[in-house]
């Protein structure tokens, strides 16, 4: 499980440290990816591999469909941790990402995001502004 907010930085190569309480978590490897709203995604290979399956099940037909697909899977390496708790983020995700310098790491539970520092400050601004819109739309779902 992955849970908290870390503020990490990358270094000239686009290595990264991964937070320590979420190394263990990833002992078999990781999958980093394109994220939604432009930060990084990285799983665990168990969870990779779940939602690899969900994604490969969507309608072939639906080009919404095999947009997402692409988006995940196409962007998708398989990375290690190294000795010093740190992963190779490849420029292309660097890139999409808008990542340079400093970073923030999140745990949402089965995933991990990576997000550029300024557009997580941003991101997180906005969002909190309208946190009881989102809190009654999340009502309405049944949470």
């Amino acid at each position: 499980m992955f849970i908290g907010e870390y503020a990490h930085s990358l270094d000239l190569k686009g290595r990264m440290a991964i937070p320590a309480k979420f190394r263990k978590g990833l002992v078999s490897g990781a999958i980093i990816t394109r994220g939604l709203d432009r930060c990084l995604f990285i799983f665990s290979k168990t969870e990779w591999e779940k939602l690899a399956t969900k994604l490969i099940d969507l309608p072939l037909a639906q080009a919404n469909s095999r947009a997402f697909v692409r988006l995940m899977m196409s962007g998708a390496v398989d990375v290690e941790i190294d000795n010093q708790g740190r992963v190779l983020v490849p420029e292309y995700l660097r890139q999409y990402a808008g990542l340079s310098k400093n970073a923030v790491v999140t745990g949402l539970f089965n995933r991990i995001e990576v997000w550029d520092e300024a557009s997580w400050k941003d991101y997180k601004t906005k969002t909190e502004s309208q946190s009881d819109e989102i809190a009654e739309k999340m009502g309405e779902l049944g949470i």
